[in-house]
């Protein structure tokens, strides 16, 4: 394993763009607790945080594939930058908001919705890097993915961590503060990397408007697919450690030691599913790795207590970071080179909307089902998605590998 990974490494450029693409994304973890904390001590309402922060995530996670396809057409460095200035002036508007109480909520709402819309997508554009830098190596991309997947879930897990230090000591706008500097350091070494300044823009001879996004799409449904079924349990996982803690009388920490574990797993599968040689076509995996997922959730509505369930929580997670890694690599390998980035945030697109979406219909079917019932009922919606997986072809293979650029 650690040979495999070290190789991933020693690639031309690797470690130096990697560490900073890392130092950016940690603002992905900052950012977000740190406006809800500083828009509750301003606005003194729960409900206006709650609506700030949900502008902020739709705008984040929608107009990422149209923030992905400007790295595509116009390469790193030219869209980077703008979207960085962009995005840490909005931040700091923020913070001059925040700084005192009284902040209309129109106000807040408005600055981090335009704060979301412009977040340098750092994480699909290090994956589209990767994908230059292993040259057609699909094990040495598998790997590489891996690393990333896990590293990215390690960030989402630490940065919290940071708040909370933060906000020991000093205001919640100091979180904000942090965050803004460590995306302005991460993505200032980012684009100086070389390996960053070889990605080049979209040719010059663009697809209509009218057909670009669609085929992108039409070409990663499969992927897709699956990634929002991944999201679709996590989404559903969250909410039903809770009502299952709730129903078996138990305190909010054990929610935390659950979610732990299946954190755990996701990232030791990661792992070992980066350093195994797979044979197997990528659309195989996915959906065997989608199936067991499902079944291992079906299996977790039989956990009789909270140790028990931590377990089968761990095992869930085995399948978690491989099946996203695996549908970033189909997305990958379905569109031209000039595509990629857009199409990995599509992917991640999907991740985000199908946890939203689990979250949501879990409220619902926790009020009139069991635990049991729930968890069966996402395993099996797992289970369909698998078959659809393996009985659903790509048409028109080959057709975006003509050079033309897909614009936004």
């Amino acid at each position: 394993m650690s040979a495999s990974y070290a190789r991933v490494l020693r690639l031309p450029h690797a470690r130096r763009t990697f560490a900073t693409a890392l130092l950016g994304r940690l603002s992905y973890g900052v950012v977000p607790l740190s406006v809800m904390l500083a828009v509750i001590r301003a606005s003194g309402s729960y409900p206006v945080a709650g609506a700030v922060m949900a502008l902020f995530g739709a705008t984040v996670v929608l107009l990422a594939p149209a923030r992905a396809a400007l790295i595509d057409r116009h390469g790193p460095r030219r869209a980077l930058v703008p979207l960085l200035a962009a995005y840490t002036a909005l931040l700091g508007l923020l913070t001059a908001a925040v700084w005192r109480p009284g902040a209309p909520p129109v106000l807040l709402g408005t600055l981090t919705a335009l704060a979301g819309a412009c977040v340098p997508p750092l994480g699909p554009t290090m994956r589209t890097v990767w994908s230059r830098l292993a040259q057609g190596d699909k094990a040495l991309l598998q790997r590489a993915y891996s690393l990333d997947g896990v590293a990215e879930e390690l960030l989402f897990v630490s940065g919290p961590l940071l708040v909370g230090v933060l906000v020991g000591v000093a205001a919640p706008t100091a979180g904000i503060g942090v965050g803004a500097a460590l995306m302005v350091a991460g993505t200032a070494g980012f684009v100086r990397s070389p390996a960053v300044r070889a990605v080049p823009p979209a040719a010059s001879r663009p697809v209509r408007r009218d057909r670009g996004g669609r085929r992108v799409l039409r070409r990663i449904a499969r992927p897709m697919g699956a990634a929002a079924a991944v999201g679709l349990a996590l989404g559903v996982l969250d909410l039903l450690v809770v009502v299952f803690a709730e129903r078996h009388h138990l305190g909010g920490a054990s929610v935390a030691w659950v979610l732990a574990a299946l954190s755990a797993g996701s990232a030791v599968g990661g792992l070992l599913n980066g350093a195994v040689g797979w044979r197997s076509p990528a659309r195989t995996r996915l959906a065997l790795l989608t199936a067991c997922l499902g079944l291992a959730l079906a299996g977790a509505g039989l956990a009789p207590g909270l140790g028990t369930l931590a377990l089968v929580m761990a095992g869930v997670g085995l399948f978690v970071s491989p099946a996203v890694t695996t549908a970033y690599l189909i997305a990958d390998e379905e569109v031209a080179p000039e595509a990629r980035t857009q199409a990995g945030a599509w992917v991640n697109t999907a991740v985000n909307a199908g946890s939203t979406g689990g979250t949501a219909l879990a409220g619902v079917a926790a009020g009139q089902a069991s635990v049991a019932v729930c968890f069966a009922v996402t395993g099996g919606v797992l289970a369909l998605t698998a078959v659809l997986v393996m009985t659903k072809g790509a048409r028109g293979r080959g057709a975006l590998r003509d050079g033309a650029a897909v614009v936004p």
